[in-house]
């Protein structure tokens, strides 16, 4: 039996599971959401040197600054561009489907503000002050940002000097790659485990009042993979889309069960190498910086939301106000943590971008993680397209025959 279909049945007995125990969570929570937690921990403990042994060797063997500068260039072009197409997809799906018509506000309903940084403070944060910190803590910004530099400098040293420092970071991202094999193979038990615990708190009943909102975000999500990834991916990458859903599922559905891009990073890298034939050269360095700016779910996720909230509290947006959320919701991909629920601290930002009340984000937070699940998926579905599409253009991916358009 492939990994694949063990872990999609993993996700249906968590399902299944979850609804028995519906009326009983407490059971879920003490014998089952430890398995769940275990897996996580596992792949949390490789992202850090996966992601800067990777990121060296990737920008190392770029050969030079200015094939960098041209990938970095691509990767990133690409990212914006489909992260500004889905916030455009949540906001037409929001005016179409009206989720927060009709819908009458609890009195006295609050929410705190969470501190968002602004643009501003991103960028800065993006060189870290201290390094070491930056690794230590795992803020991956500045991690991606020092392995840039290291792997730049190498490029410019003889080999005499810089071959040892290659070598050794090349083979910690091999070892790195062999771990996650391993714990890959724990992959169904640990999906068993994440799911069955969300399905058990909050059961299908919660999920009525706002199942407009999530069936936007899920309608988005889909839609905006099949008009956006499939097309790039057949177009560029002369790629099947039947081939691309079928080699990224393994990584599309540990990433809605984890709801992190940054959890699932290994398993990204591992199915766009084994599956596509990617060099190393491109998923080392396209997909550790996907998973840290590629945001794309989470942008049409907060349009849906912006929408849902004006909609809820009777507030008409303008064109202008429309046309401000998708530059801030773009922007703010930049920033959002590719971790569990960074995408609703970031929601913040685009609700104070046009007055929208903050207040109404409590409305959400309770179907926040089942949202959570849905813009992780794509935001990963979307990295591997980005690093498709760019290694095709730079004739670093060799795809079997039968897998072609």
């Amino acid at each position: 039996m492939k990994l694949t279909t063990k872990i999609f049945l993993g996700l249906i007995a968590g399902i299944i599971v979850g609804l028995f125990f519906t009326g009983n969570p407490e059971v879920i929570k003490t014998y089952v959401s430890p398995i769940g937690t275990l897996f996580l921990n596992l792949i949390k403990m490789i992202i850090v040197p996966l992601v800067f042994s990777s990121l060296i060797v990737g920008a190392a063997s770029t050969g030079d600054i200015k094939s960098l500068g041209r990938i970095g260039g691509k990767t990133m072009v690409y990212f914006l561009g489909t992260t500004a197409v889905a916030i455009v997809i949540g906001l037409v799906l929001g005016v179409v489907i009206k989720p927060g018509a009709g819908l009458i506000i609890p009195a006295g309903i609050e929410a705190a503000q969470q501190a968002a940084p602004s643009l501003t403070d991103t960028l800065l944060n993006i060189v870290p002050a201290n390094p070491l910190k930056g690794l230590v803590e795992g803020n991956m910004l500045q991690i991606i940002t020092f392995a840039l530099f290291l792997g730049i400098g190498l490029t410019s040293l003889p080999d005499d000097k810089g071959k040892p420092f290659l070598n050794f970071f090349d083979s910690l991202a091999e070892i790195m790659y062999k771990i996650t094999a391993f714990i890959m193979e724990l992959a169904p038990f640990g999906v068993f485990g994440l799911i069955a615990p969300v399905v058990a708190s909050n059961g299908p009943a919660v999920l009525l009042p706002l199942i407009k909102v999530i069936a936007a975000v899920y309608i988005g999500c889909v839609l905006h993979a099949l008009i956006v990834y499939a097309p790039a991916v057949r177009a560029f990458a002369k790629i099947n889309p039947m081939a691309f859903f079928k080699g990224v599922a393994p990584a599309a559905i540990t990433a809605y069960t984890t709801s992190s891009s940054s959890g699932t990073l290994p398993i990204t890298i591992r199915s766009v190498k084994e599956n596509f034939h990617v060099s190393d050269k491109i998923a080392s360095f396209v997909l550790p910086l996907g998973a840290t700016v590629n945001m794309d779910g989470t942008a049409l996720y907060q349009g849906v939301c912006a929408l849902f909230i004006a909609q809820a509290y009777g507030i008409t947006l303008t064109m202008p106000q429309l046309v401000t959320i998708i530059l801030t919701a773009t922007l703010g991909s930049i920033g959002t943590a590719g971790v569990p629920g960074a995408g609703m601290i970031m929601l913040t930002v685009v609700l104070n971008s046009v007055g929208l009340p903050l207040e109404g984000i409590a409305l959400i937070a309770g179907i926040d993680r089942v949202l959570d699940m849905a813009r992780t998926c794509i935001n990963v579905v979307g990295d591997t397209s980005a690093a498709l599409v760019v290694a095709a253009s730079e004739n670093e991916i060799e795809i079997p025959k039968a897998e072609t358009v």
